[in-house]
């Protein structure tokens, strides 16, 4: 077995990454942190089956299929830590591995990228709109019915173009994923969480690494943890475990603290967490809601992730 790693090795720190633009931007974003700390890193690339095959997620298995490589490397001693999209992430634990740390959450919600500058209330009936993800689908079919959703695969870059080249009259893409590519000029409008409930676990990464390596996971989790991110995550992708639905469910949650009194300062107080479930097409829909009462040194959400 190679010499458990920690934060100080002799060796640059081995950060595994899929190959995508976004997942590199991502990657880049935590060991640039990393660095900024004083330590080597090197980025290493991980090819998954969900980056190269064309067929729709339901149909290669949707949970996990981005992330299943980067684990077995880290299993194999291959890398020393794996940077997720937290919404790719299965819920179930993965044995000898641990999250050590969940950094500060980009804004959830998903956007609109519509020909014309067009919103979604201003789209004519008939425009057809891009996505792979059945979550969204079945909320477009609620607030648009007379819509046509289109099943589609491919990076932010193929998918926008889609748009541009006429294949298409909008996509919904995770407005995270736009803002770490530096593209948010790209949407035309942000799309409310009563109109599309983001994925539970959009727009945070999950910086993990092996159980085992004790040193390393008390070092990340020190540099990178966000723990208002955390106890929102761990919430959303509780009622995802509960409710036996993988990333290919249309099952959307997000989680918000807030904080009693008028004036607004304090302490947060209460977690909301709000749940939409569908069957595929949207035809029978299910929305949650509920509080409790939240650790105190947890902040309240910022206004624009709301």
């Amino acid at each position: 077995m190679a010499d458990t790693p920690s934060l100080t090795p002799t060796r640059p720190l081995r950060l595994g990454t899929r190959r995508s633009a976004l997942a590199t931007s991502q990657s880049t974003w935590v060991a640039d942190r990393l660095r900024a700390a004083g330590h080597e890193v090197e980025l290493v690339l991980v090819t998954t089956e969900g980056d190269t095959s064309a067929r729709s997620l339901r149909e290669i298995g949707g949970t996990g299929v981005f992330a299943s490589a980067l684990r077995t490397a880290l299993l194999e001693e291959r890398i020393d830590l794996a940077v997720h999209s937290l919404k790719d992430l299965p819920t179930a634990p993965a044995d000898g591995l641990v999250v050590a740390a969940v950094p500060a959450r980009e804004d959830p919600r998903d956007v609109l990228v519509a020909r014309d500058g067009l919103t979604l209330d201003e789209l004519p009936s008939g425009a057809v709109v891009g996505t792979g993800s059945p979550r969204r689908a079945a909320q477009l079919r609620l607030a648009r019915p007379d819509l046509e959703v289109r099943d589609i695969r491919g990076n932010v870059d193929s998918r926008i173009r889609m748009v541009d080249d006429g294949v298409l009259d909008a996509v919904v893409l995770a407005r995270a994923g736009l803002a770490r590519l530096d593209r948010l000029d790209d949407a035309t409008e942000v799309l409310a969480t009563d109109v599309v409930l983001p994925a539970a676990g959009q727009g945070a990464l999950a910086v993990e690494c092996r159980a085992e390596d004790t040193e390393l996971t008390r070092g990340l989790a020190d540099l990178l943890e966000h723990p208002p991110t955390r106890a929102a995550v761990t919430a959303e992708r509780a009622a995802l475990a509960r409710l036996e639905a993988g990333c290919t469910a249309p099952v959307g949650a997000l989680a918000q603290t807030s904080r009693d009194g008028i004036s607004g300062d304090g302490p947060a107080t209460t977690l909301t967490l709000h749940v939409f479930a569908a069957l595929q097409d949207g035809a029978r829909t299910h929305v949650l809601t509920g509080a409790q009462d939240a650790p105190d040194d947890l902040a309240p959400a910022p206004p624009s992730c709301c």
